[in-house]
């Protein structure tokens, strides 16, 4: 039986044009565009247009906004705010409340959804987990494959953790479709490196 209020959302939004805006950061991981409306953030996108800065207990990481347009709302702010904490002073930003998410991946009751939300609930900052188990958690333990379509979907990386998804083997895998796999590995060092301390 279908769930008539999911489609009911899914058609609403549809309906109403969002005016996106985009804020661009620069961070340790290059620059990263944030787009969304007045609703929530709708996508992250990580450019990947330097290599990963390199840590040093000297020289302390940022993420400073360089392009931003006059007005942006309350949820867009919380976003900018959540990744300059993530990369500056990452301990404290499980206790910053996340944006309200505005994007068709994240909405309803799809697989999708339930993955990254799961993942987004369960698995914490510095903490990893295999798509075996990721799948499990979701109460389909032979969807392994599917979780991975689900990580390639993420809109909103960083926000929701994909970066902690390894294999069962414990290596890293894929991120951003095998294009990212610097920046996973970066990511995840930054927090067990930042978890510590």
């Amino acid at each position: 039986m279908k769930n008539p209020s999911i489609g009911s959302k899914m058609k609403k939004q549809g309906e109403s044009r969002c005016t996106q805006k985009t804020i661009s950061l620069l961070s340790p991981l290059g620059t990263i565009q944030v787009s969304g409306c007045e609703n929530g953030v709708h996508t992250i996108q990580i450019l990947m247009d330097v290599a990963p800065a390199e840590r040093s207990s000297e020289a302390p990481l940022s993420c400073v906004v360089t392009d931003s347009p006059a007005e942006t709302s309350a949820e867009m702010q919380r976003c900018v705010e959540w990744l300059q904490a993530y990369f500056t002073e990452p301990q404290t930003a499980g206790s910053l409340p996340l944006p309200a998410f505005h994007h068709p991946a994240l909405q309803g009751d799809a697989f999708t959804s339930r993955v990254l939300q799961v993942l987004l609930s369960d698995v914490k900052f510095g903490e990893t987990v295999s798509y075996k188990r990721l799948a499990e958690m979701v109460g389909n333990p032979r969807a392994v494959r599917a979780v991975g379509g689900a990580m390639r979907r993420n809109p909103v990386p960083l926000l929701i953790p994909c970066h902690r998804v390894i294999s069962s083997s414990g290596q890293s895998g894929p991120y951003m479709s095998g294009r990212g796999n610097h920046l996973k590995q970066w990511l995840l060092t930054h927090e067990r490196q930042r978890g510590d301390g």
